[in-house]
């Protein structure tokens, strides 16, 4: 079995990659992969505490986190959807234009 210490490092590791995607892309199917990359992260990290601890609320949680994960990938890809049919493109900048 692969020690938990691994699994956090390697969370850890997920998440900054995530982060720095996130900050650095604008487009905004990217963006939304990188936010989904951090938060398996995270859940990752649950598991690896779960496990080291011997609890099973880290699993519970995830279970949970990985549910409400899946209904935010529907409401970010519909918003993308009404983006493009509204702008013609999912680029964050026409994002931002939206505002004004």
């Amino acid at each position: 079995m692969i020690d938990p210490s691994w699994l956090a490092a390697l969370g850890v590791i997920l998440f900054g990659v995530g982060l720095l995607g996130t900050f650095y892309h604008k487009n905004a199917i990217v963006v939304l992969m990188c936010i989904e990359l951090m938060l398996n992260a995270a859940n990752l990290n649950f598991v690896a505490a779960a496990s080291h601890y011997g609890d099973v609320n880290g699993w519970v949680f995830t279970a949970i986190a990985i549910a409400i994960a899946a209904a935010e990938v529907a409401i970010g890809l519909a918003i993308l959807l009404s983006l493009y049919s509204t702008q013609g493109t999912i680029s964050l900048d026409a994002a931002r234009k939206l505002r004004n």
